[in-house]
């Protein structure tokens, strides 16, 4: 077992991105951090209310748990749940990182 510590990064950003949450996961796991993201694959019938709920709260513990956060921005795009997990994060004092500038 690898004893030296690895960076915790957590992926946000609109599901509409989910390509590019796959690639940042693959490029980010591959230097050797560990990496959380949100599950996308659901179907809408699947997710009620409560669901909905559960997901969120789920991530926002991905968030706590995170050394850091890369905002996945595609062409600038943070969306109010995005924004509402940079905030988030920003209270925590957790570093922020975008793929866009």
């Amino acid at each position: 077992m690898p004893t030296e510590l690895r960076k915790v990064i957590t992926l946000c950003g609109s599901a509409k991105f989910k390509e590019d949450f796959i690639r940042e996961l693959k490029k980010l796991t591959l230097l050797g951090n560990i990496v959380l993201m949100p599950v996308f694959d659901f179907t809408n019938d699947e997710i009620d209310t409560s669901k909905a709920k559960i997901l969120k709260d789920l991530h926002f513990k991905r968030i706590e748990i995170a050394d850091e956060i890369l905002v996945i921005n595609k062409n600038g795009y943070t969306g109010a749940s995005t924004k509402a997990e940079i905030e988030y994060a920003t209270k925590l004092g957790k570093k922020i990182n975008y793929i866009e500038k």
